[in-house]
């Protein structure tokens, strides 16, 4: 259960800084459905504008990384910090930009192998090696 009000697409219309971001997502994702999450933030509208506007800077704008590869990051992120509306919803992205059932399944391969092994370097406490570290000379 959320631990803050969900807004109406009513309560914002009244709000001119909640109403330009929701009209600014759906017009961005070419959609009426503007997400529970956006609805949370709504709360604190400039939380709310902040939050759009770097989500859209580092998650649409042009870059070096496609938007599969971001959504898959994405879900790994959500995944190692345990986010399941994250997981949810940027499997659900990803889904849409075409990610198919072997693609999301080599995807949780890997998401379960940096957690082993992540687990047992932390364990074992292994040093980095010499050769991964960046020369900054």
């Amino acid at each position: 259960m959320t631990t803050v009000r969900l807004w109406s697409d009513d309560e914002a219309a009244a709000d001119p800084a909640v109403k330009a971001v929701f009209d600014d997502i759906r017009a961005t994702r070419k959609s009426d459905f503007v997400n529970n999450f956006w609805r949370a933030l709504a709360n604190d509208p400039a939380a709310l504008a902040r939050t759009w506007e770097s989500l859209k800077a580092v998650m649409l704008a042009d870059g070096p990384l496609d938007p599969m590869t971001r959504e898959l990051i994405y879900i790994a992120v959500s995944t190692a910090n345990g986010c399941s509306y994250c997981i949810h919803s940027h499997t659900a992205a990803a889904r849409a930009r075409g990610m198919t059932d072997a693609q999301h399944g080599h995807l949780m391969a890997i998401i379960g192998m940096a957690a082993q092994t992540n687990a047992l370097v932390t364990a074992l406490q292994v040093p980095v090696d010499e050769a991964f570290l960046v020369k900054t000379d």
